[in-house]
């Protein structure tokens, strides 16, 4: 697949749908680093991307969209759902929690909790999509989303990014995915998860995608149980390093932004720098590095 094109393809479909996020070199931790500051997108996440260009790539069906996630993804699929004036229905896992279930319900989307993990809500979608014809909107694992992530990567080179080494957290795949189909090798991107939430990991070392279980301050948002194919396909053709990260490294991430640059993320959103400032990445001498925040759905209770 020509990943570029179908990103430049993404890129047309979403301009005034999406917003156009800051960049900019900060200093955290002693560490000077880029920063892509996409907690900033439309509904706190770079969901937002993958979600317009799914909805924008061709007819949906009567019966509307459907999506399961753990709370960005949901809350993207009704932002644009609502923008579009497409029906949308959601399911979430109970453990997405009350802020990005309150998110979701604020898009006007239909809201549906399912007991348990996003393995289980997914589940439910797959269902309901069954039973009515409608479409599917995957959080991580469809070309549509990829390449709409995969815009994150190409508005940031033409912000000027000069960083060799690109930081980027990773659930089921879809952002790391996109980025990866954008740079093409141009650029050095490591995967950062959470140590109990690693299926691209796990998937890396076991040569193909595998089950994992999920827990962890950053499970509602990078907790998918098995990587997606197209970003394992992606990430083991180009040999990206990736490195794992406790949740006291993510927590005192989120501390970091918060303390020296007043950005608040949730834990996903700050487990890219977690890797910087624990160590679990340590740069060569005069390697530039760029960490991308994001999201920015944390619980309600401070950092």
């Amino acid at each position: 697949m020509d990943w570029r094109a179908e990103i430049e393809a993404a890129a047309g479909r979403i301009v005034g749908h999406v917003r156009r996020t800051p960049a900019m070199t900060i200093t955290l931790g002693g560490h000077a680093v880029e920063i892509k500051l996409e907690q900033l997108q439309h509904t706190g996440s770079c969901k937002a991307r993958g979600a317009c260009n799914s909805l924008s790539t061709g007819p949906v069906p009567e019966g509307g969209v459907v999506a399961a996630s753990g709370g960005n993804h949901g809350a993207a699929v009704g932002h644009a759902a609502a923008s579009l004036g497409i029906p949308a229905q959601i399911f979430v896992p109970e453990m997405a929690g009350p802020s990005k279930i309150a998110l979701i319900e604020r898009t006007g989307a239909g809201l549906n909790v399912v007991p348990g993990q996003y393995a289980d809500a997914l589940e439910a979608a797959l269902a309901y999509e069954k039973k009515t014809g409608a479409m599917q909107v995957h959080a991580y694992d469809a070309t549509g989303t990829l390449a709409g992530q995969g815009t994150l990567a190409r508005e940031w080179d033409e912000q000027g990014l000069s960083a060799e080494t690109v930081l980027i957290a990773v659930g089921g795949g879809g952002l790391i995915g996109g980025s990866l189909g954008w740079w093409q090798g141009a650029r050095k991107v490591v995967a950062v998860e959470p140590e109990t939430s690693c299926a691209l990991h796990a998937a890396l070392k076991a040569g193909e995608p595998v089950d994992v279980e999920v827990s962890g301050v950053a499970a509602n948002a990078l907790g998918a149980r098995r990587i997606g194919a197209l970003c394992y396909g992606l990430a083991a053709g180009q040999g990206i390093d990736s490195v794992l990260v406790s949740d006291a490294a993510i927590t005192e991430a989120q501390r970091l932004l918060w303390r020296e640059a007043r950005l608040l993320v949730e834990p996903a959103g700050a487990t890219a720098l977690a890797a910087l400032i624990s160590g679990a990445y340590r740069p060569a001498e005069g390697e530039r590095v760029a960490v991308l925040l994001c999201g920015a759905n944390p619980a309600p209770e401070p950092v």
